[in-house]
């Protein structure tokens, strides 16, 4: 679905400065006159995962490599923003894959993790965007990615539980397929070192 154009000429700083008006708050105080410039500034950054690109985030981190085990990046952490409330979630990503003759950068996982986080979501959603986007570029016999979120709407308003979490998971390839090799990676991702 494509976006649909702005219906206002009004900056994303108006936006802010009338937001503020509705709340009932006089944006001409001195605690808040800078912000709707730090909100604007504060959304596009919490947003730039729109403006990045798999191509550049990998950068060509791609390398020929013969081998076949599971190659796990854990406790990736992540910040996202609720697209239902614009409200943060944030929490830990843990992705693996098992190679079929390519492995990528370590620290390209985590990047692309951000990408998608830095973006309006839902955990559902990002969970099977991480997976399918490793699944694209390095075509492994099978990725797995889990996401534990804490999500700011349920824990601040609504049903207000504040130690409520959320686990998504998605599993491509072998790790759909074979229940010995999904099971060690939920082992492995369980265990904490040392």
């Amino acid at each position: 679905m494509k976006p649909k154009k702005l219906t206002t000429g009004l900056s994303l700083e108006d936006l802010v400065h009338d937001l503020l008006i509705h709340l009932k708050e006089d944006p001409e105080r001195e605690g808040l006159l800078k912000t709707p410039s730090r909100v604007a500034k504060s959304l596009h950054y919490l947003t730039k995962g729109y403006s990045e690109s798999i191509k550049t985030i990998v950068n060509g981190a791609l390398f020929t490599e013969e081998y076949k085990e599971m190659v796990i990046v854990k406790d990736i952490d992540f910040v996202s923003t609720c697209e239902h409330h614009l409200l943060p979630f944030y929490g830990k990503a843990h992705v693996a894959y098992i190679p079929n003759g390519k492995i990528i950068g370590l620290s390209k996982i985590p990047r692309i993790v951000d990408m998608f986080a830095r973006r309006l979501q839902v955990q559902e959603r990002m969970t099977r965007q991480i997976a399918d986007t490793l699944m694209d570029i390095l075509k492994p016999d099978g990725v797995a990615v889990v996401v534990e979120g804490r999500h700011m709407c349920m824990m601040i308003r609504g049903v207000e539980k504040q130690h409520s979490s959320a686990t998504t998971s998605t599993m491509l390839g072998v790790f759909q397929d074979n229940i010995k090799t999904r099971t060690e990676f939920l082992t492995l991702i369980s265990n904490k070192l040392g």
